[in-house]
Order: C-alpha cells, then sequence, then structure tokens
C-alpha cells in the first residue's frame, strides 16, 4: 500500500507470515522416525494457523472538499460535511472498493473573494490527499497547476473552461461531471440561438461564472456579446435587462436564489416575458435538480414569479429512478444522515459533491489495483470507463475520462406549479431528444432561430479560403524562393557568410600565432579546400559536404526540404543552419559539436563510459529519433557517425534529411562501401539500393545497432568475422552477440526487439522511449542533469551553512552591540555604529556620585595583586548589581574610585537627585555587609561625595572612546568624596536643595561648615537615610546620632 503521510494508521488483518516460518521449523523436526505418526495427527491444523491474523497497517486518503460554503445560505445549504461523511462511510463498507484504502474528508472554506480564494487553495497543500473543487471557477486554472506543482489530483465540480482539458497541461485535473459549457452548447446549437448574453450576480464566485462560461462558448464559435453583472436593486436589474440576455449564472430562485428571483420579476414588469427572450438558469446544470411530484414553494407563494418561469428553460441532471429528495429520504430512513432536516431544506448539490467523492474512491481503487504510484497524475488518468451508481443517478466515464451523463430540460406553463421534461440531452453521443412534449413559451412563440453557420463554421469560410489560397499560391513561391538567399532567415549561404576556420587549433594557439611574425610552425590558413568547420553569425558550425560539386537550380521538392530540416528545433537534433553553395562546393550547414561524432567518443579511450553515461548517450538519441519520427522524417542513414555530441556530452542527430536533399536536386546514387552497410537493416539491403530509401523501422534496426557499439563500446558486428558477399545480403538472424555482463538484461532484451527480423515486430521509438525509462527505473541519466543535481545539493548545503554562518554572526552582532552599550550610553553606542558623530550635549541639573575605599594603599600593600583584583572585581559586581535598579549611568572606575550619574545622558527631570540619594543607601548598606576574600576580618569602609549642578557630556578620543563629564559639578562631587568620613554619605547644599523640593522624606545630618577644597568653607550635609528605607546602615547611625545635636529634615507631605 502507499501510505499517506497525512492520515492515522488503522489496524487491519492480513495473514502472518510469522506463522508460516514455525510450521517449517516444526516440519523439519518432525521428519524424524518417532515423530511422524504425530506429525500427521498435527499437519492439518498446523497448516491452518498460516492464516491466523496480524496486525498490518491500511493506507488512508484524505479529501478534501473545497467551496464557498460560507459564503451565502445557498452554499451552505448543501452541507458538504454531511455529504462528504456520508460518501466515505459507505466507501469504507463497498467491499467493491476494497482497493480504495480507508477514506477521510475535510471541508475546506473557500473565501468569497477570488483575490482571496487562490491564497487560501494554496495553505490547503498540507490538509488533503486529493481535492474535490475549487468551487469559484476564477482560479480553477491556477488551483490546477498548484495541484500539478503537488502532484494531487484535483476533481472539480464548478470548473468551466476549456483548457483545463489540455491533459499535457493539466495532468492531474480531473472534471467530476461532464462540463456545463457544452452542455450549454449543445441545447443553444439544437434550438440554434446564437446571439445570447450572459448576467450574473454581483458576488465574485457568479462573476468569474459568467466570465468563464462567455470565454468557452466563444471558443466554440458563438458570438456572445456580453456578459452583465447586474446589481442586486430594481433600477441595477432594469439597467441590465435592456441588453438581452439569457443565460443566468446565479443562485436559481427554485431553491432560494433572491437574485435570480427579483431579476424574473423585474422582466415580467418590464413586460420581456413575452417569448422573444429565453432565460436559461445555470447553477441546475451542477445538480440534479428534482422534479418528479415536486412543488417548490417559490412559485407556489408567489404568482409573479411562476408567470416569469414560463420563459425560464431549466437544464439539469437527469435521475430517472430515485430523484435526490427521495434518495435523501432513504438516507434518512436508513440512520445514514440526521432526521433534524426536511430533504427539501437541502441543496441538490450535496448529491454532486457526494457522487464526486465517491468518483475519486473509484479513481483510487483503480490505481492501488493497478500497483501503481499513487500520484495525482495516475488518479487523474483512472477515471476511464468507469460506471457507478451515484447519489441518486448513474455515473458514467468514457475511454477519454469525459464524464457522461443525461440532461433534461425541464419546463413549466406559467400556471402549474410542475416542472416537466421536454427534451432530453444524451451526452455519451452529444443528442438530444425530444420528449413528446413542445416547450411551452409565452404567447406561444419563443426566440427567432439564428442561421446555420454559426454553428459549422466551416461551411461559411470554405470558399474564401479556398480563393485566397488560390491566390497566394504563386507569389508565395517566389517569396519563399527570395527569402532562401536574403534576409535574416536565408538559406542558401556563399563565401560571404561563413568564415573557413581550422579547429585543430584552439583560440589562443591562432591568437598567439598571429602576433609571432617568426614562428615556423604556423599552420597555412584555412580554406574551403582543406576545411569542413566555418564561422557563421559568430559560431562554428560544420559543412557536410555532398558527393560532387555540382547543384542545378532550386526545384520546389527541395524548397520543402529546406524548410522541412530548418523547422527542425529539438535539443537531441542537430540543427540545420542552411546550405553552402559556392566554388563548385555544395554542403549541408550544421552546428559543429566539439566531441566529434559518437564512433570518434567510443574510439577515446582517455573518456570513461559507465553506465550512466552511456544510458545518457542512448537516451537522447532515443528522444531525437522520437522526435524526428513523430514529425514524419525518416533517417534512413542513422549510424554513430551521423550522432554528434557537443561540449555539455548531450547527443545530436544529424544528417537528417540528407538522402532527400539527393533525391530531390537528382544527384546520381553512389553505392556505399561495405562497413557502410552495417547498420541497415536486413530487408532494406535486400532490396537492391541499400542507403536510397528507409523506413520507419529500418532506423530502429539501425538505432539497435548503435545500441551494440555504446554498450560494448566496439565497432558493429565485431565480435564477428563478415564478409563483404555476406554484408551486402545477409542470412537471416545475423544478430551482434553481446553478453549481459555488459548492460541490465533489460537493455539487451530491447535490443533485440529493436534488430527484430520482421520490421512490423520492431518497437517504435515512443515504445523505446518508455522502456529505456523503465530501465534506469524513471532515474535522469543526462549528464549534465546528474553534474546539476550535484551543484544543486552543493548549492543546498552551501546556503544551509551560509544561513548557520549568518545566524552566527547575527548573534556575535548583538553580543557586540550588547557589550557596547554596556561601555556607552545607548544612544551613543548607536551612532557610533553606524559611523556617525557624537556631538557633546551640555545638560543643566545632574547629579554625580563619588566614591572610594578607605585605606586602599595599605590593603594593597598588605595583598597580592591578585587579590586587589578579586577585591575590586567582587565589590564593583555588587555595585553594578545596585545601579541596575535605578535611574543611573555608569560613567567609569578608576582604581578603588566609582563614579556615577543620572540625568545623563537622558534627562529625567529632577528625579536624579533622589535617583543617586537611593542608590547610595543601598551601596552604603550593602557594604556594610562585605567581606573581602582574602582578609574576611577587615571590613570595607567607603566614602560617598553627592553634588548636583550642570555638566557636559561628550565622548572622547577614537581608540577606545569613552563616554566622559565634564565641569566644576564632576570636580566638586570628587571634593565632596575626600572631604568625607567612612560609612557616610556626604551631600552638597545643591543637592539637598533638590531633595527638599522633591519632597520625600530624606533625612539628613547637618555637618555645619565644612571646608571644601576649592570652594572654601561650605554647609554640608550627611545622608542618613529616608522614610521608608529599613536596610541596615553600618555603624548603627541611630545609635551613633543619640545624644548629638542632630538636624532631621522630614521632607514629604503629611509626615
Amino acid at each position: 500500500f502507499n501510505i499517506d503521510p497525512l492520515a492515522p494508521k488503522l489496524p487491519f488483518t492480513v495473514p502472518s507470515p510469522q506463522y508460516q516460518f514455525s510450521i517449517l521449523l516444526l516440519y523439519h523436526t518432525f521428519l524424524h522416525p518417532p515423530y511422524q505418526g504425530l506429525l500427521k495427527s498435527l499437519l492439518v491444523p498446523l497448516t491452518l494457523l498460516c492464516f491466523l491474523p496480524c496486525q498490518a497497517h491500511a493506507a488512508w486518503f484524505k479529501v478534501g472538499v473545497v467551496g464557498p460554503w460560507g459564503c451565502d445560505p445557498i452554499f451552505g445549504k448543501a452541507f458538504p460535511n454531511v455529504a462528504a461523511q456520508l460518501a466515505v462511510s459507505r466507501i469504507n463498507r463497498d467491499r467493491s472498493l476494497s482497493y480504495a484504502a480507508t477514506f477521510d474528508y475535510a471541508v475546506l472554506q473557500e473565501p468569497c473573494e477570488t483575490s482571496r480564494g487562490l491564497e487560501a487553495f494554496v495553505g490547503f497543500h498540507t490538509k488533503a490527499s486529493a481535492f474535490i473543487g475549487p468551487g469559484n471557477p476564477g482560479y480553477c486554472d491556477a488551483a490546477s497547476l498548484l495541484s500539478k506543482g503537488w502532484n494531487k489530483a484535483i476533481f472539480p465540480w464548478a470548473c468551466v473552461g476549456y483548457e483545463l482539458d489540455d491533459v499535457r497541461i493539466h495532468p492531474t485535473f480531473a472534471r467530476s461531471m461532464a462540463s456545463p459549457t457544452w452542455v450549454l452548447y449543445s441545447v443553444m446549437s439544437y434550438f440554434r440561438w446564437a446571439h445570447i448574453g450572459i448576467i450574473s450576480s454581483s458576488e465574485d464566485i457568479w462573476v468569474d461564472t459568467a466570465t468563464k462560461v462567455a470565454e468557452s462558448l466563444r471558443s466554440h464559435g458563438m458570438p456572445v456579446r456580453l456578459v452583465s453583472f447586474m446589481e442586486n436593486t430594481p433600477h441595477g436589474i432594469r439597467r441590465t435587462l435592456a441588453k438581452v440576455p439569457v443565460i443566468l449564472c446565479m443562485h436559481s430562485a427554485l431553491i432560494g436564489g433572491s437574485a435570480q428571483k427579483l431579476l424574473l420579476e423585474t422582466a415580467y414588469d418590464m413586460k420581456m416575458i413575452d417569448g422573444s427572450l429565453v432565460f436559461v438558469a445555470y447553477d441546475t446544470l451542477l445538480y440534479s435538480l428534482p422534479y418528479r411530484n415536486v412543488t417548490y414553494p417559490a412559485l407556489k407563494s408567489n404568482d409573479k414569479l411562476l408567470r416569469a418561469y414560463d420563459a425560464v428553460l431549466t437544464i439539469t441532471i437527469d435521475s430517472p429512478k430515485v430523484s435526490f429528495y427521495e434518495a435523501y429520504r432513504e438516507a434518512m430512513n436508513r440512520g445514514e444522515v440526521a432526521r433534524t432536516l426536511n430533504p427539501q431544506q437541502v441543496s441538490p448539490l450535496f448529491g454532486t459533491i457526494y457522487n464526486s467523492v465517491l468518483y475519486m474512491a473509484h479513481a483510487v481503487h483503480h490505481v492501488r489495483q493497478s500497483g501503481e504510484w499513487m500520484s495525482g497524475q495516475n488518479l487523474a488518468q483512472r477515471t476511464r470507463d468507469l460506471e457507478f451508481q451515484g447519489f441518486s443517478h448513474s455515473v458514467k466515464t468514457s475511454s477519454s475520462g469525459k464524464v457522461q451523463l443525461d440532461y433534461l430540460i425541464l419546463d413549466t406553463d406559467g400556471s402549474t406549479l410542475h416542472l416537466m421534461p421536454t427534451y432530453s440531452l444524451d451526452m455519451e453521443i452529444g443528442m438530444v431528444r425530444f420528449l413528446g412534449k413542445e416547450i411551452h413559451f409565452p404567447k406561444g412563440y419563443g426566440p427567432r432561430r439564428d442561421a446555420a453557420c454559426w454553428f459549422t463554421p466551416g461551411v461559411i469560410y470554405m470558399h474564401l479560403q479556398l480563393f485566397i489560397h488560390v491566390y497566394l499560391l504563386f507569389p508565395r513561391r517566389r517569396i519563399n524562393q527570395i527569402r532562401m538567399v536574403r534576409g535574416p532567415n536565408k538559406i542558401l549561404l556563399t563565401l560571404d557568410d561563413v568564415t573557413f576556420i581550422n579547429p585543430s587549433l584552439s583560440n589562443k594557439v591562432r591568437v598567439l600565432n598571429k602576433l609571432s611574425l617568426d614562428d615556423s610552425h604556423t599552420s597555412s590558413p584555412a580554406t574551403y579546400e582543406n576545411s569542413n568547420v566555418v564561422i557563421f553569425e559568430g559560431d562554428w558550425a560544420w559543412l557536410k559536404r555532398l558527393p560532387n560539386g555540382k547543384f542545378g537550380n532550386i526545384n520546389p521538392k527541395t524548397s520543402d526540404v529546406f524548410q522541412l530540416m530548418k523547422d527542425m528545433r529539438h535539443e537531441n537534433v542537430n540543427p540545420f543552419l542552411g546550405f553552402f553553395h559556392d566554388c563548385g562546393v555544395f554542403a549541408i550547414v550544421t552546428e559543429f559539436c566539439s566531441r566529434g561524432s559518437l564512433e570518434d567518443l567510443l574510439l577515446n579511450d582517455d573518456v570513461k563510459l559507465d553506465w550512466m553515461f552511456k544510458s545518457s548517450l542512448l537516451l537522447d538519441l532515443i528522444k531525437g529519433m522520437k522526435y524526428l519520427h513523430h514529425h514524419g522524417v525518416c533517417h534512413t542513414r542513422l549510424k554513430s557517425r551521423n550522432c554528434v555530441v557537443d561540449g555539455r556530452f548531450v547527443l545530436k542527430v544529424t544528417d537528417y534529411g540528407y538522402n532527400e536533399v539527393l533525391e530531390s536536386q537528382r544527384f546520381l546514387f553512389v553505392e556505399a562501401r561495405p562497413e557502410e552497410l552495417l547498420w541497415t537493416a536486413p530487408e532494406i539491403l535486400r532490396s537492391g539500393q541499400p542507403g536510397l530509401h528507409g523506413t520507419l523501422p529500418g532506423d530502429v534496426y539501425s538505432f539497435s545497432i548503435i545500441m551494440q557499439e555504446v554498450v560494448i563500446r566496439g565497432p558493429p558486428f565485431c565480435m564477428l568475422d563478415i564478409p563483404e558477399d555476406v554484408l551486402r545480403k545477409p542470412p537471416p538472424l545475423c544478430r551482434p552477440v553481446v553478453s549481459p555482463d555488459y548492460a541490465p538484461m533489460e537493455c539487451i532484451q530491447l535490443m533485440k526487439q529493436c534488430w527484430n527480423e520482421q520490421p512490423d515486430k520492431r518497437p517504435t521509438f515512443e515504445e523505446i522511449f518508455d522502456q529505456f525509462k523503465n530501465i534506469n527505473k524513471g532515474k535522469k541519466t543526462n549528464i549534465i542533469d546528474s553534474m546539476l543535481r550535484m551543484l544543486e545539493q552543493y548549492s543546498s548545503n552551501l546556503e544551509e551553512l551560509i544561513r548557520e554562518r549568518t545566524e552566527e554572526l547575527e548573534i556575535e552582532k548583538q553580543k557586540t552591540e550588547k557589550l557596547l552599550t554596556q561601555m556607552l550610553p545607548p544612544s551613543v553606542a548607536e551612532a557610533l555604529m553606524v559611523g556617525g558623530t557624537v556631538v557633546p550635549e551640555y545638560f543643566d541639573n545632574v547629579s554625580l556620585y563619588f566614591s572610594d575605599i578607605v585605606g586602599f594603599t595599605t590593603i594593597s600593600a598588605n595583598s597580592e595583586p591578585i587579590n586587589v583584583v578579586d577585591l575590586l572585581n567582587d565589590l564593583y559586581t555588587l555595585f553594578d548589581a545596585i545601579i541596575g535598579n535605578h535611574d543611573v549611568y555608569k560613567v567609569e572606575t578608576i582604581g578603588d574610585a566609582y563614579m556615577v550619574a543620572s540625568g545623563v545622558p537622558v534627562p529625567n527631570s529632577n528625579r536624579h537627585a533622589a535617583e543617586i540619594a537611593n542608590m547610595s543607601l543601598d551601596i552604603l548598606s550593602a557594604v556594610g555587609s562585605f567581606k573581602m576574600r582574602h582578609m574576611p576580618d577587615v571590613p570595607v569602609r567607603i566614602r560617598i561625595g553627592l553634588h548636583t549642578g550642570p555638566c557636559v557630556a561628550g565622548v572622547v578620543g577614537l581608540t577606545m572612546p569613552r563616554y566622559c563629564l565634564f565641569g566644576d559639578t564632576v570636580t566638586t562631587a570628587s571634593r565632596m568624596e575626600s572631604s568625607g568620613m567612612p560609612y557616610r554619605i556626604h551631600v552638597h547644599q545643591s543637592t539637598v536643595k533638590v531633595l527638599r523640593e522633591l519632597n520625600l522624606g530624606y533625612q539628613l545630618e547637618l555637618r555645619r561648615r565644612t571646608e571644601v577644597r576649592g570652594k572654601g568653607i561650605e554647609e554640608t550635609y550627611w545622608l542618613v537615610g529616608r522614610d521608608g528605607f529599613t536596610k541596615p546602615l553600618p555603624l548603627n547611625l541611630s545609635e551613633e546620632l543619640s545624644g548629638k545635636n542632630v538636624l532631621i529634615f522630614p521632607w514629604k507631605a503629611n509626615v
């Protein structure tokens, strides 16, 4: 089984091979005489053990039901989930579909807008194994091409375009019902109504349907004059109806279509229901509309619509035995669908969805039964010659895979509520049959009939084409003769068009020879007498000379041969460039292939040929000959020296058309040498003039001899000693002998088929191509393709490596940026990273923090350098962790000095003083419990100084740039630290002033007047706490200050 990766596994039972092995083991044990009696009694039970079940896994197949189910209530009434569930449950129970695996379904919602519909369909790729839909014809073409790329089948029920039936472009596309436009065309041609118009409602799905229907009908030659998209208003409908419509692309009024109901009522009001027009509902073509013993409420409750419906023809799928409503009621009675809905509440589109799923199940069954791979193309091709019972009617397909349904034309008489069948349409033979009841038109007559030439367009143009052909025949021949010698597409070439060269010299050697005047080894110049290689239009070309240099006038037959050869364009056919006719030389001009002929390549021992190389050359030859035979060209002279190899090791067939030129110009027949006849078929050798005329089977024989050359890498019949008389008239079954060691057995068998004595039993090149692909198991054998695959793999690995390196580079870049932002402010770092300059900036008011370690010189003198580094690292790591909780910026550390600023580089109003004060209290509290690793008993005491004022900030230097602060404020803050005391926060009066304005409850002690170096004697303060600050401070300041004259400023509101 081909296991679908989208579906879960389901256990089922198959015979177990383990029991078979056990029986064989027991059998050998019981062969000994003592056990033979026991063996006879146990033989039957042991045999039955072979068929005990064991667990295996079945294949799952998920169908995606695509449609605009949520776009309007009528589409929703199709209940696609119920229809798909019913079909899937019946499929999984049907033993006649045992190969159809286990079915599942997924209802896929298609957006209402066409532009979004395709976008949604792209996302359905992984949700299903194949698709029913889409419901919007606007993107059917694109959806089919996407399915082709996914190799998943698409079974649409609403697609219209005629171009979708091209199997070459849309190999995974298979209609689940007959083409609606072909049904319309058959009806229109029967009644001879050619001049039609199409009206659709304003929704995207109906607008696109109308457009596609018009395009398809026009492709049949019908003059669809207009396609109108009406507004769903009375005024818009009146304006649209004035354009003479016929086909209505919208929901049928019988199943609740409000747009069609309003249109028909407006037409009745405009007195257009008079027999001059007929309206054809389009959507009923997509399902089987019940009509027997059915009355539609839309007609029963609306007398105006009933009278207007007299001008409407309803074309729908015929259900001769059971109507849709009856089939739904039967499923409801069997408990397969819920009883919550009345059948009349369900859209007949329900049956179309059901039939499409069942149709796909039969195709899957046939694919798996044949053992083919479950691909979209195989699934679409296995829709031929099917016949099964659908929901309410049978479904049958032709040998080409087209669904053949019977359709009915239903009509009313404007007074009764029932639809009556008037005509039937048999799609199998394309015939409209009268059922005994004429169509009732308003006022007794219908639209006028158009001329028959609209439906047989060849008649009207036949005489005109004959006249044009006769009128242009003679001038055309003269024009062709002129074009052969003039213009860009000329065929006859002279010395003025080509330059003869010596191909044995490379470009480099020729240039050196021109530059060296004294070189005695310079070869003689090439001329038409000693060279067959020329430069034509900038490229190298090869001249294949005819037996003698005489050539008469160009006769019409030769001209046709020239044109045929000029039109041959294929990768494996050496292109014909023209005929050289000058200086008594006449030669065929083709492209020059640098590797020479296949014969030269096989004789070149320097070229190593493995089977891949050989099969690549043979496949190129097969494709080239397949192309020639497809165009009716018989080579006649096929041999290894008439196959050339270009620089990319692509083999090309050359010398085709050679004999036709000789014959058309009546050249004398020159009998070939015996060794030239080794590739000629025996029936041609016995004809008397081998080499003059050839056949398609004769080319196949020549190919088999070339296969022998390539496989064993030796001349034809090299293993046999054949005299000349035997060569000219060979006995039957004189063939080369090829050992299986040289090639796969399938290749040798194909070779033998190709040299069969009876020409009619030799395969064609189409068959050879298919067999050769099977020999290589479908793998590409082209050498360049193999090299390209290696390069693609290398490119993919390189792309992955580049992606990984790019990710690593991005990570390193982020690390670098993070490190830079740690060293410099983020705004400054960003400016430097983009190569900009950082302009110094003036700040009106910032607060600065300075601290150092008391006795650091003594500690350093009594410690090792590494211990000093550990001390500073531990202490400043502690400080760095604290400042991360405050809006401050660490400026720098110099030795034991630690400098922090707030309000720079990003101003923060007056909060800078509070941020610095809070940070200072946290640092002082943390230092009280800090221990040095190498001197745990020695306390680390710090002095802290705070000051507030203006400063200038900027980046200094290019090498190791630093963000520095300048100004008297920096100096004063440093002085406040140096004039402070251990375990104290010394605060300048400027900072105290800002803290007072903030009114946050900071507690300060007046130090009285203190001499500050550079400032004189000023009043300064100790910061000893803050309301709400409960962390312990060193030296227990509350006890130290008891009994002293302390001035406390509780600067906080309501305190």
